[in-house]
């Protein structure tokens, strides 16, 4: 194998093992989120999101695009050999987010008031509790940064894993232990106590994914030596960092910014129309606590890749290699789509179990599995926006994106605000002006790669074949769950508890979905041999196949 077929297997490897993180932390963060929902119910649950909208929102603007940042310059600058430059852009990243985290840390805890939509009181002290977090993720994402210029997602793999793994047992005993010691058995303030507690493990799993990489970093911190005898002093590496991570926050900003417009709006909306702050925190429970929980799972996906490829990618464009840097995009998006088509069609297919498997809550259970049938197709919108959100970042056009989202958001609240006023949509109309906002900045992100990059998207082996499998395996799953549903609850229905049983047959029409899905995309050429060696196992999915017969 050549160095340059090396070179773009270890960064599909490397996302893969991203990706396998991401999957992982996600369904553990929608595992833990089904006792929480048990523990403090739907309403709990909208002061939960509507704080922790409020604190991603801040997160964003201090220093959620800290590791992009730190990983494009640092990579940049390791391409070229330059390892010292690279070494003191760690160091003024690491002062950098001391200034600017702690500073947003504070004006959280003592603005949340200010913050909280005005109808929602109840949500404060939860948005207080996340204060604190927002000081130690920048240190958090500072170090993932660096890791991820040096091409190994493994160390930040193995942290968003034990900061997932933190967070949910923290989050689930934090919240019995808030509503036992605090709300005094009134049933009006166990939501808000119990969102509280909830939101303390937020803050601990990222403590706990910091020490986790300081003693990564601590076992190895050696500096390559730098024989180019080009150095920069701290001054111009601060205005470095601070041209590069302004757009890049300008933009994530935006992008993300549309749930909290979503909140504010739905808030308000509907307290002009009447509506109690409690039902209407329950609704917006139902809303971002599961339907949002639930698609994030294969968005996970996109981000993992978009995070494993601005290495590459900027590396190559560094270099001026723009023929490496497009096939570096058209792997990136093919492996992503052929995981978020089935992904979104599958999530559909298979909505009432899902919910009724982790979010069995009778009242609003309708609801859920409506909306998530509806708007599963965002996933495929959002999954290539990240992925071409990323590109356009590594190549050095950050505030593209930012036009993208800016554009997107301001239709987006065209569309969405006459929907609530004028409609009795409510949730639906949420749903549907996020679609609507993913399509946009899908389609505006992908203009933007073909004009800088030159890059035009193969549809066929991408698109096609992924969506045409994914509309049968869906159809045949949906089939398939019926009919062993119907087989089991009349041998064992009479003796198994209905979440156990539906659990049960959830299971084996995800593995059946997974294997007609796997046949069918090889059947019908949609990845090689090659490229399946990429994914996670890859090796023995190429036997399996050819003992198939597949390949």
């Amino acid at each position: 194998m050549s160095s340059k077929d090396t070179k773009e297997t270890n960064v599909l490897a490397q996302a893969s093992i991203l990706m396998v993180a991401g999957i992982v932390t996600r369904i553990i963060g929608v595992l833990y989120r089904s006792p929480v929902t048990s523990i403090i119910g739907d309403e709990g649950n909208g002061y939960y999101s509507i704080a922790v909208n409020i604190y991603t929102m801040i997160l964003l603007i201090s220093s959620y695009s800290i590791p992009m940042a730190v990983s494009k310059v640092v990579s940049a600058k390791m391409a070229v050999h330059q390892y010292k430059i690279a070494h003191k852009v760690f160091k003024c990243a690491l002062i950098y987010v001391l200034v600017i985290g702690g500073i947003a840390s504070l004006i959280t805890f003592f603005g949340a008031s200010v913050l909280i939509p005005s109808n929602q009181p109840k949500a404060i002290p939860v948005l207080r509790i996340l204060a604190p977090t927002i000081f130690f993720s920048g240190f958090l994402g500072v170090f993932r940064g660096y890791f991820q210029a040096h091409r190994t997602m493994i160390p930040t793999s193995l942290s968003q894993i034990v900061e997932q793994v933190a967070n949910a047992v923290i989050s689930i005993g934090a919240a019995v232990f808030f509503i036992h010691a605090f709300a005094g058995g009134d049933a009006d303030k166990i939501p808000v106590f119990g969102a509280m507690g909830s939101a303390a493990g937020i803050g601990a799993g990222v403590i706990t994914g910091l020490l986790f990489m300081l003693f990564i970093y601590s076992c190895k911190k050696e500096i390559q030596k730098d024989d180019t005898g080009v150095d920069s002093s701290y001054k111009d590496i601060f205005r470095i960092i601070f041209m590069m991570v302004t757009p890049v926050i300008l933009s994530t900003f935006v992008y993300n910014i549309s749930t909290v417009v979503d909140q504010t709006l739905f808030m308000d909306i509907m307290g002009f129309k009447r509506m109690a702050s409690e039902t209407a925190a329950s609704l917006y429970g139902v809303f971002s606590g599961k339907y949002w929980v639930l698609i994030n799972v294969p968005i996970a996906l996109a981000n993992s890749m978009s995070t494993a490829m601005i290495p590459a990618i900027s590396g190559s464009y560094e270099l001026k290699d723009y023929k490496k840097c497009r096939g570096h995009v058209r792997q990136a998006i093919h492996f992503t789509m052929l995981i978020s088509i089935p992904a979104a069609i599958g999530m559909g297919a298979l909505a009432y179990p899902i919910m009724e498997v982790l979010f069995p809550q009778k009242a609003t259970i309708d609801l859920a599995v409506s909306i998530l049938r509806t708007g599963c197709i965002s996933i495929i919108f959002y999954a290539l926006s990240t992925v071409s959100n990323g590109v356009l970042q590594g190549i050095g056009k950050v505030n593209i994106p930012l036009r993208n989202a800016a554009v997107s958001l301001v239709l987006h609240v065209v569309l969405l605000t006459p929907l609530l006023y004028f409609t009795n949509l409510n949730l639906y109309a949420l749903v549907f002006a996020t679609m609507f906002y993913a399509f946009l900045m899908c389609l505006l992100n992908n203009l933007s790669v073909r004009k800088y990059l030159g890059y035009h998207q193969e549809m066929k082996r991408t698109f096609m074949i992924p969506l045409l499998s994914s509309v049968i395996m869906g159809i045949l799953c949906y089939v398939f769950y019926q009919g062993i549903y119907l087989i089991l609850s009349g041998i064992f229905g009479s003796f198994i508890h209905l979440r156990i049983l539906v659990f049960i047959c959830l299971m084996i029409s995800v593995g059946f979905a997974v294997i007609v899905y796997f046949v069918l995309v090889l059947k019908l050429k949609g990845i090689t041999e090659a490229e399946l060696r990429n994914f996670p196992k890859g090796n023995m999915l190429v036997r399996m196949a050819k003992k198939s017969k597949l390949l």
